[in-house]
């Protein structure tokens, strides 16, 4: 009994043993496998870091308005006779925009000249008596009074004529018609703005920390966006008061606007362009890639090969079949790169541009898109079919 016991724990223990060894043995083999099993390379896009010009700007948001621009309105109650503009119309400055009903003030204004004209003619008959002597001092200046009465009562007349019509204060450009033949309108009722669309102003404000980098006449580029800043003007104003709640500082621009492409009351994207500066290294902002631990790019190196590994500028090996010749070679083609991650500390923006302060060198091959599948070490193969750095540097 006691033998067969043995026996069956002998066969039990060689069993269990059996099992936690095969499975001991697989996990190992598992393990060597992945350990020297190749890592494909990862296709990345990457670019060389030169020197550069850099020019610094201060980005900003402007609103545009019309260097001249008015909402129109008559000076006196009336009824509309006429409307003699249409919305967009070209105007030049005097031209008559609104008639309004000037029937009763023309007949004053003609009563006027007819009184005017019969004070004139006994002024002038009281000076001819005088001069034959037959006149009094009195009679003279009672008529001359008379006269000039007359006359001030006749530019009087003419001026309430003259609020009758609105005319253009300046050139420019009309907008829609706000009012109809037949209205009756007030002062304070806007008939329509009056845009002088040739030249445009830009209103934008600044931090007060960069006040001391602008000054006027400094150039200032303007577009929709920041990659399409095809409009150039100049400071003409600069705010001598800080905002003590935004600590903001405002700035006035003009450009120059012939095809009439900006409109008031517009956002545009500003930027006040600064010296420019030489040797600067520079990155595309693609290129550096954030983290808790601080700002990294990947650069790509040559890899090392580890002792007794095969040169890849070496041939290939002597007993390498003729059809694994071929292969060998171009594999040989290109030598292995990796990528190391180097943290950089960064400056100012620009343009699609970083500037890089400190962690890289001019000569460098920084990668420029496909970090999202980089670490430390892994081997890459550069494919600049696609290369946001170029896109950058093209704008």
């Amino acid at each position: 009994m006691i033998k067969r016991l043995l026996i069956a724990f002998i066969l039990l223990v060689l069993v269990v043993g059996g099992i936690v060894g095969f499975n001991v043995f697989r996990d190992r083999a598992i393990e060597q496998y992945f350990a020297n099993a190749p890592v494909a390379a990862v296709t990345v896009s990457a670019s060389v870091v030169e020197p550069m010009k850099w020019t610094p700007g201060i980005e900003a948001i402007g609103t545009v308005g019309a260097a001249r621009g008015v909402d129109l309105t008559v000076e006196t109650t009336g009824i509309i006779k006429d409307v003699l503009f249409s919305a967009n119309q070209r105007v030049e400055q005097g031209a008559v925009l609104i008639q309004l009903d000037d029937s009763v003030e023309r007949a004053d204004l003609a009563a006027g000249m007819t009184q005017a004209a019969l004070d004139k003619t006994a002024y002038d008959r009281a000076l001819e008596l005088q001069r034959r002597g037959v006149g009094t001092e009195v009679n003279v200046e009672a008529a001359k009074a008379a006269a000039d009465a007359s006359a001030s009562q006749v530019a009087k007349f003419q001026a309430v004529l003259d609020q009758k019509q609105l005319t253009a204060p300046f050139s420019g450009t009309m907008g829609i018609p706000r009012i109809d033949s037949g209205q009756y309108i007030a002062p304070g009722t806007i008939v329509a703005t009056l845009q002088d669309l040739d030249t445009m102003r830009v209103d934008f404000s600044i931090p007060e920390q960069q006040l001391d980098l602008v000054e006027i006449g400094q150039t200032v580029r303007l577009g929709a966006n920041s990659a399409d800043m095809k409009f150039s003007g100049s400071i003409i104003g600069i705010e001598p008061k800080v905002d003590p709640v935004s600590r903001l500082v405002s700035i006035r621009a003009e450009v120059v606007n012939p095809d009439g492409q900006l409109s008031p009351g517009q956002f545009v994207q500003v930027r006040v362009e600064l010296p420019a500066e030489d040797g600067v290294l520079a990155l595309p902002q693609t290129s550096v890639v954030s983290s808790l631990y601080g700002d990294y790019v990947f650069v790509v190196r040559p890899a090392q090969d580890e002792a007794g590994a095969a040169d890849p500028a070496q041939p290939a090996q002597e007993s390498a079949t003729p059809a694994e010749a071929p292969a060998a070679n171009q594999e040989n083609a290109e030598p292995a790169l990796v990528v190391d991650q180097v943290f950089v500390t960064t400056g100012r923006r620009s343009q699609g541009l970083v500037e890089v302060l400190k962690g890289i060198e001019a000569g460098d091959q920084i990668v420029t898109a496909g970090q999202n599948r980089l670490s430390n070490g892994t081997p890459v193969r550069v494919d600049n079919a696609v290369n946001p750095a170029n896109i950058t540097a093209a704008k």
